[in-house]
């Protein structure tokens, strides 16, 4: 059954606080919140982007580095400082007229669990809370900024035979 939802999969949505990174946010002298983030996630992201699957950022965080962090990676649905998840999901549905059971998102806590229920296909981090578990079809064995998103990416384009990139390059996980 799981195998059979990933070949439907046509869009990604993603948290970020949590999903591409640890959870950790380094408060500098001047105010900004820096958050680190894995390159191979980085890989999977652009290689998916390539592949022709929507890719989307849904976070209620925000900061200019996370918006050029995905944008060099060719995301172009990025929705940062988001209150309502679900609102931007209902108007994704609309703007690219999708289904739900195309549809993958991985969350790792609560300001996810509404959408969650939305999509065909939720998915979360290892070290998602429990109540985020509960509900997802695929829990992955890696945490949060830890590979976790490279690891369903992979899944899902290794099922649909759209993995393997015959021109890669080596920067395009590090834009």
């Amino acid at each position: 059954m799981f195998l059979e939802q990933l070949k439907q999969v046509t869009t990604f949505i993603f948290d970020v606080d949590g999903v591409l990174t640890n959870g950790d946010i380094i408060a500098s002298d001047s105010g900004e919140f820096l958050r680190t983030f894995n390159i191979k996630d980085g890989y999977a992201l652009q290689l998916a982007v390539k592949k022709g699957f929507h890719v989307c950022i849904i976070s209620g965080g925000r900061g200019a580095a996370m918006q050029k962090r995905f944008e060099g990676l060719g995301i172009n649905n990025i929705f940062l400082g988001v209150s309502d998840k679900v609102a931007v999901y209902n108007d994704l549905l609309a703007k690219y007229q999708l289904k739900a059971e195309e549809i993958l998102y991985m969350g790792d806590d609560i300001p996810d669990l509404k959408v969650m229920k939305l999509v065909g296909l939720p998915t979360c981090p290892e070290d998602a809370v429990p109540e985020i578990k509960a509900i997802s079809h695929y829990i992955s064995p890696y945490s949060g900024g830890k590979t976790a998103v490279r690891d369903i990416i992979e899944k899902v384009l290794r099922v649909q035979h759209k993995w393997f990139d015959e021109n890669p390059s080596a920067a395009d996980s590090g834009k």
